[in-house]
């Protein structure tokens, strides 16, 4: 199939195939006499399995390792993609700790401010963002 028929089948646009094959994602296709790119159906379950490592918030360098091991699963162990998924596992629990600590700190700077029309010069806000000593990460 061609280049379009294939990102329209799998609602991508044809920018995005291109670039998941110049980055080593997708096996390169082949060329009609025309010029053409031919993709196979194996293009389009690979593809579709990029797609759906993507979805669940893989790293293009993440479905890389996956995809290694999904072509050659004979020397690879189950071992090895369930560590790249839990360090990624790993890595959204620690965003979501971060995110959770800004959520409360916001939360804080929120309830000490009246909101009100006064002037800026007295914002509770300000006030105590210009007196931390440092901040923390």
């Amino acid at each position: 199939m061609k280049i379009g028929e294939l990102a329209k089948r799998l609602s991508i646009s044809t920018d995005t195939l291109r670039y998941y094959e110049q980055h080593g994602l997708l096996s390169p296709s082949e060329r009609t006499e025309s010029g053409y790119r031919a993709y196979s159906k194996e293009h389009e379950l690979q593809l579709r399995f990029i797609l759906r490592a993507k979805a669940v918030g893989f790293s293009l360098s993440e479905i890389h390792e996956l995809l290694k091991i999904r072509i050659d699963k004979q020397h690879y162990q189950c071992e090895e993609v369930k560590s790249i998924t839990v360090a990624k596992l790993d890595l959204v629990r620690e965003r979501i700790a971060e995110l959770q600590r800004f959520e409360q700190s916001l939360n804080l700077l929120a309830e000490q401010c009246c909101g009100g029309k006064e002037p800026a010069q007295a914002c509770t806000i300000l006030t105590t963002l210009e007196k931390l000593d440092g901040y923390s990460r």
